[in-house]
């Protein structure tokens, strides 16, 4: 099989990028390993344990690729707020989205109901083809691009490639990209819980002695009492929480939450995630592009790892159709740079500022113990500092794709 362009990847940033230009006049595959099926929704069911905190501009993204309604008509938990405070001192800070008029700083959603609501966009689209279970085993330049074989044996061909697979990417290490990476000797246990006190819209994040523990509101038909937990943790006290039955889980948990929003009642089944950093040294050669994960992973303090990606694949569907548009052959390594120019700094900054928080806020010495809530307290008294922190979340700032901008 030819192809213009393969994306491999369907999971939230690979379709993204896939509903993005799809009518560009390029014929556009888009592979999985997974079967590719919507599963159908149960707005009464359990939540799924991996969530996201979306951004304002990762839900306008979502809103002109069509999967919004879909995640919409789902599940999808806005919040309005933010506090944040130091467990090992007094400093503390609340943002609000009413500090620059809007109404709400992002949604929490689970990620299957948006790869769903994506899946749902991309089948009613007729210039995309999907094929799933297809899970690629080999790949070859070729004069005019690359071949890629399935663990089948089926062959398709492209000149234009797209790594959106993940933080573990196949496409990645057969290319021979080279990354950088360390690991946080970290594991985040993420879960579903039941609070005795409803979240107030709220997000929740506390830096313990261990790590950040954040409580992310979840609404189901109303009830505000769920949250979406990220705690992490050494990989010591990582296995000793995850070997606790649920009522010794449920006691440790609220005692490290300081109780803020009372007892926790139920706890839904736990997952540990190791924690890793990984960013590719370059996003592009000559025929290839790495977006997402495949491109970078970072440490899930404040949520932003899906909405860097979504911004890669506006801003690569942006570089592409206005190449197109010129004339220009789109998988020349000058058209695939403009996109790591356009993505690569600021994917770095917020690596560097996230790697930053999560030393400072680990730091036994009592000068960092002192600054980090000196910080926390300067911050809290600046309107000004705050709404610069709020814009920054709700995507107003920056080089914004088109796809991103209000």
């Amino acid at each position: 099989m030819q192809a213009d362009l393969i994306i491999v990847g369907a999971g939230m940033v690979g379709s993204t990028l896939a509903l993005a230009l799809e009518g560009c006049g390029l014929k556009i595959v888009v592979l999985d390993a997974s079967p590719l099926e919507v599963v159908d929704f149960d707005p009464q069911g359990g939540f799924e344990p991996r969530v996201s905190a979306l951004s304002a501009a990762s839900q306008r993204i979502l809103q002109r690729v069509g999967a919004w309604p879909g995640i919409a008509a789902r599940r999808a938990s806005p919040y309005t707020d933010m506090q944040v405070w130091d467990g090992s001192g007094t400093g503390q800070v609340h943002f609000s989205a009413e500090t620059v008029h809007a109404e709400v700083l992002g949604h929490i959603v689970e990620n299957r109901v948006v790869q769903d609501a994506l899946l749902d966009a991309m089948q009613r689209r007729g210039g995309l083809q999907l094929i799933g279970d297809a899970r690629v085993e080999q790949l070859a330049r070729t004069p005019d691009g690359w071949q890629l074989t399935l663990v089948d044996g089926r062959e398709l061909r492209t000149p234009l490639l797209i790594a959106a697979d993940g933080a573990n990417s196949a496409i990645r290490r057969l290319a021979g990209c080279e990354t950088r990476e360390w690991d946080y000797l970290h594991q985040a246990i993420v879960t579903s819980v039941r609070c005795s006190e409803p979240h107030q819209r709220t997000a929740w994040q506390r830096f313990t002695d261990d790590g950040p523990l954040a409580f992310l509101p979840l609404e189901r038909d109303g009830d505000r009492h769920w949250c979406s937990i990220v705690w992490s943790v050494t990989e010591a006290e990582a296995k000793r929480l995850m070997t606790l039955d649920d009522a010794a889980f449920r006691t440790a948990l609220g005692r490290a939450f300081e109780e803020h929003l009372g007892e926790v009642l139920e706890v839904d089944p736990r997952l540990c995630i190791p924690l890793r950093q990984r960013h590719a040294k370059r996003y592009v050669q000559p025929g290839l592009a790495l977006i997402g994960d495949a491109a970078h992973t970072i440490h899930p303090l404040a949520g932003q790892g899906v909405n860097l990606g979504l911004l890669d694949a506006a801003v690569l569907a942006e570089v592409l159709k206005a190449a197109i548009a010129r004339g220009e052959r789109v998988a020349d390594v000058q058209v695939l740079s403009r996109f790591e120019r356009r993505r690569m700094p600021h994917n770095l900054a917020m690596m560097a500022a996230m790697e930053g928080f999560e030393r400072l806020f680990q730091a036994d010495p009592l000068p960092l113990r002192w600054l980090r809530n000196t910080g926390l307290k300067a911050v809290q008294a600046l309107p000004e500092a705050k709404a610069l922190f709020v814009r920054q979340a709700l995507g107003l700032s920056g080089d914004l794709p088109e796809l991103a901008k209000p």
